[in-house]
């Protein structure tokens, strides 16, 4: 993903928004908030025909340097792209790059409701931690998400 990527990246991410079962936010950010929430590797798009089909890229969950190798997944798709594949060649190529810049757990709360992207995130050796109750209230209305992790076993966790 490179800087010029960013307003295909956040039309895709209001696509997402839009479906009401992909994230809290209601709207996209600025690319430059976008860009300082993300970290800077890895960050990858799916592109067809010069056309950005989806994007992938990991937030840091804390600023504490024992947490340097968790992340927080974000894999988003257009909605013309969506159900053929490309979520999950997505965060394939995210856990291996992931892997490369030494994230030892990556980690998702999804939407229970979002069942294409707990398929996904399972069939990519994500576990299903729990169901958070109640975690965030969107649009007046309290919701669950369901708390995913995966553990690299390529990262020195025994």
């Amino acid at each position: 993903m490179l800087p010029s990527h960013g307003e295909s990246v956040l039309a895709i991410y209001t696509e997402g928004i839009a479906t009401g079962n992909a994230t809290f936010q209601t709207k996209a950010p600025l690319w430059e908030e976008w860009d300082a929430a993300h970290a800077v590797s890895p960050r990858l798009v799916a592109v067809e025909d010069e056309t950005i089909l989806g994007w992938a890229a990991i937030t840091p969950v804390s600023g504490r340097c024992v947490y340097a190798g968790v992340g927080e997944v974000s894999i988003y798709v257009s909605a013309p792209a969506r159900g053929k594949g490309i979520g999950k060649q997505l965060l394939q190529a995210l856990i291996e790059e992931s892997e490369k810049v030494n994230y030892w757990t990556l980690q998702a709360g999804i939407f229970p409701e979002n069942l294409s992207s707990l398929a996904i995130h399972t069939a990519c050796g994500f576990r299903i931690l729990g169901t958070r109750e109640r975690i965030g209230k969107m649009n007046g209305v309290w919701r669950d998400t369901v708390l995913l992790e995966r553990r690299s076993d390529k990262a020195g966790i025994e």
